[in-house]
């Protein structure tokens, strides 16, 4: 069995974070390897966590669940520390709201691996994006393509970082980028589809929902600094040309959609 690091980035969410670990809790997959990574929370977010690693543990369930909690310089420096830690095959992050859409989301990601003679790159699949109930709101506008490669993300982020599943291997030659506060996570995929072609990995795509995710995250609150943050991303990645008329075409298919 392949073994799943699942990383959970915290701050401050007690009105959040019981519903992830939930999530994590009824996997039915064994092998799973849980970091929970606080900023220091001042909230019942740390004894919530603690109250679950405690209820896995008593549970038998083959989860592995540790919990730190210390300042941080923000939530891309607590994905480091996360990743550090990891011992997995696969790196996924699911943070406080968050969740996985079945019982058995991980044994069907699982199954993408299996029977690979080489472990794939990535593992990735399709978003659902859900409201602070853990309600479905709808389905993620961009959809992840049959055949994914570094150069898909000159289309948009078509895979959310949620349903993202990097091999650890490859995730750890390639931290998150401390210089960007709102795309690093857009910059970080890429990078780990560069390093996984450069290695002659193939990237496997579960066809299926691997993530809810909640809406209105860090990026959507401060839309317009994302906005020219991604754009310095993906300028670094294609170049300056290419990425403007791209975003050009972002702005069209925005005002054809309304």
């Amino acid at each position: 069995m392949i073994k799943f690091t699942i990383i959970t980035c915290t701050y401050q969410a007690e009105k959040e974070i019981e519903r992830t670990l939930r999530s994590v809790l009824e996997q039915t997959y064994k092998d799973v390897e849980h970091l929970i990574m606080d900023g220091a929370s001042t909230d019942a977010t740390l004894q919530l966590a603690q109250t679950y690693a405690t209820e896995s543990q008593a549970q038998n369930n083959g989860h592995q669940v540790m919990v730190t909690s210390e300042p941080d310089k923000g939530l891309y420096d607590a994905m480091n520390k996360g990743l550090r830690h990891a011992t997995g095959d696969y790196v996924l992050f699911l943070n406080a709201g968050d969740t996985f859409p079945s019982e058995s989301t991980l044994t069907q990601v699982a199954a993408c691996a299996e029977g690979a003679s080489v472990l794939p790159g990535v593992l990735y699949g399709d978003t659902d994006i859900v409201d602070k109930e853990g309600r479905f709101v709808r389905h993620r506008r961009l959809s992840p393509p049959k055949k994914l490669s570094w150069k898909s993300f000159m289309q948009g982020m078509v895979v959310c970082h949620q349903a993202f599943y990097a091999r650890t291997d490859l995730a750890k030659q390639v931290p998150y980028q401390l210089k960007y506060r709102y795309s690093a996570d857009v910059d970080w995929c890429i990078r780990v589809m560069k390093m996984a072609q450069k290695q002659g990995l193939s990237l496997c795509n579960v066809q299926t929902v691997v993530a809810n995710y909640l809406d209105g995250g860090m990026t959507e609150k401060n839309h317009k600094a994302s906005l020219k943050e991604r754009f310095r991303v993906m300028e670094s990645h294609y170049g300056y040309l290419p990425t403007l008329f791209m975003h050009g075409w972002f702005a069209v298919r925005s005002v054809l959609k309304k």
